[in-house]
């Protein structure tokens, strides 16, 4: 950390992301709840959607651990959104596919999220965007 920077900004900043982070989730989850699916849900939909995936590739993109990833797929499963099946090349592997019901759900979702993004940097300007996006992931990057 850079010594130089004042640790109540440091702090102040840290609080804030916190804040955002939350508000960012409450809006997501308001605006999937007419599809009843959450926002962690809708995100393991959109992942899985190209093709048949490992649990562990979609628990890394969706943030989740392992337990976590069989709860959310127990969920999805029960609501007829996606399959769990043998590997075709490994026996010891499972593979996860959507439903017909899941893939229909897919083209709704991502406006869900984009409704979102738009408020969220409503007033900012391309660069500014850029700026936050490479702030960001150096945040991510130290955090790593």
């Amino acid at each position: 950390m850079n010594t130089r920077v004042p640790i109540g900004l440091v702090l102040g900043g840290g609080s804030l992301l916190s804040k955002v982070s939350r508000e960012l989730t409450t809006a997501v989850e308001r605006e999937l709840a007419p599809l009843g699916v959450t926002a962690q849900q809708a995100a393991l939909i959109l992942y899985a959607a190209p093709a048949a995936s490992r649990p562990n590739e979609l628990a890394a993109e969706v943030g989740t651990d392992t337990a976590g990833m069989t709860r959310l797929l127990d969920r999805l499963e029960s609501k007829g959104l996606l399959t769990r099946g043998p590997h075709p090349k490994d026996r010891r592997a499972v593979v996860v596919e959507l439903t017909p019901d899941g893939h229909a759900l897919v083209p709704q979702i991502a406006p869900c999220f984009g409704r979102v993004t738009t408020r969220l940097l409503d007033g900012f300007n391309a660069p500014e965007i850029k700026q936050l996006n490479g702030l960001l992931n150096r945040m991510l990057e130290n955090l790593r």
